[in-house]
């Protein structure tokens, strides 16, 4: 039997990247999955070929959202087992020229999305036991300056966040874990308004600082989100890097 036969999932940010990849996993494992993002031809384009993936449009910055993303999940399928909070925005934050518009629809999407969702994922998480799965960043623990400060800001609460829940909701059975990818393929930098030239400058400078010579593949993420979504682990309240080795410090001793 496959991992997750039965069992009911909720991705956001799931037209693009980790989100895409995720829902396709679970999908493939057995599992029936709601993916949720702003835009629907991304959607679409992410459950073609599995007709156990449904789409959901939604607005995470809104938290009234909320309880409409798991309507659509319940009203069908009657069950939440999986909840992962992948949806995210790099925004533009340089101290600089940083406005309070920039810090509120990062947080809003970054940090008070996901605690609403959480929270309204409660009562039904309850019953299956189930398991929330953050996407953080490793840059929730190391410097992201300039365009990226308080996407870092949004991620280091997250993982905060994690562990709380994690003690919370473990006296319900709940699980709650996080990843926190390294610099992984995705869309994320030219949807964040860079130009091409400084987009293809950030791609190599990351792969040539991770020991593994590379960036990830959302493929590899997502993976590890199911082991921690899987319903037999002791494991709760844990932020795991999958970042091809970009946290660890380096020597290299043939530079001067």
């Amino acid at each position: 039997m496959k991992r997750f036969t039965g069992q009911v999932v909720i991705v956001t940010g799931g037209g693009s990247g980790i989100g895409r990849a995720t829902a396709r996993a679970f999908a493939a494992e057995g599992a029936r999955v709601l993916v949720v993002g702003r835009r629907l031809d991304s959607l679409a384009d992410t459950s073609k070929g599995f007709d156990t993936i449904a789409t959901h449009t939604a607005d995470l910055r809104r938290p009234e959202d909320a309880k409409g993303i798991i309507e659509a999940v319940i009203s069908p399928w009657s069950r939440l087992d999986v909840l992962v909070n992948n949806a995210a925005i790099l925004g533009n934050s340089p101290l600089r020229s940083l406005t309070i518009d920039n810090i509120n629809e990062v947080l809003a999407t970054n940090l008070i999305g996901p605690t609403f969702l959480a929270q309204a994922a409660i009562p039904h998480l309850e019953k299956t036991k189930g398991r929330i799965v953050n996407v953080s960043s490793i840059y929730g623990r190391r410097p992201a300056p300039d365009r990226a400060s308080y996407y870092g800001a949004s991620k280091a609460a997250l993982d905060a966040l994690t562990r709380s829940w994690a003690v919370e909701l473990g006296r319900s059975g709940i699980r709650v874990n996080a990843i926190s990818p390294g610099p992984t393929e995705s869309e994320a930098l030219s949807r964040a308004g860079l130009d091409a030239k400084t987009v293809e400058a950030i791609l190599t400078q990351e792969a040539n600082r991770t020991p593994l010579g590379r960036r990830g593949y959302p493929e590899e993420i997502a993976e590890w989100i199911l082991h921690l979504a899987a319903r037999d682990s002791w494991v709760t309240g844990q932020v795991l890097d999958v970042d091809g080795g970009f946290t660890l410090p380096t020597f290299d001793p043939t530079r001067d």
